[in-house]
């Protein structure tokens, strides 16, 4: 969706952002947690994207294409997606604004466009029902739980011959 015309957005400034968040990916929890910890030159508020909130407060935007991708709106109507979203979103923050000037050139352009697509890929490769806070096991006997941390119970070694050795 491009920026709304008739509210003017082009010449709105920006005070406020709305930034959509998948709620069940735990790449997008960090990011969302971290961002609300740094000082914000523009006012950042986190809204679960597909939520009955974001429906709410968000009428125009196309709901389902914001749990794809990341989705930053202004309070002026401005939407930016993907890079620009992330670009913007520094963009408010106290100590990234200048990184977020440097992301706007061109050759910035690329980069936090690699950055978009790197994100997304890592979304895509830990869908929440492999990465929400569940119990990760290795195939060399680690272990991680949340609430235990890491343990490590040998493999089984039917043959007596196994390696003792990491396999990382």
């Amino acid at each position: 969706m491009a920026a709304t015309r008739d509210r003017g957005a082009a010449r709105v400034p920006v005070l406020g952002l709305t930034v959509l968040y998948d709620a069940q990916c735990s790449l997008c929890a960090f990011l969302r947690d971290w961002l609300g910890k740094q000082r914000q030159l523009v006012p950042l508020r986190f809204v679960p994207a597909g939520s009955d909130e974001a429906r709410q407060r968000l009428l125009e935007l196309d709901h389902r294409a914001t749990l794809g991708e990341i989705t930053v709106v202004g309070d002026g109507g401005q939407v930016y997606q993907g890079a620009a979203a992330w670009v913007v979103t520094l963009w408010a923050l106290r100590e990234h604004r200048p990184l977020a000037h440097r992301l706007s050139t061109p050759a910035g352009a690329r980069l936090a466009k690699g950055a978009a697509l790197a994100a997304a890929k890592w979304r895509e490769a830990h869908p929440p029902e492999r990465w929400g806070g569940g119990a990760y096991h290795w195939g060399d006997g680690w272990s991680y739980d949340p609430s235990t941390g890491w343990t490590y119970e040998p493999p089984a070694c039917e043959s007596g011959s196994c390696s003792t050795g990491s396999t990382r």
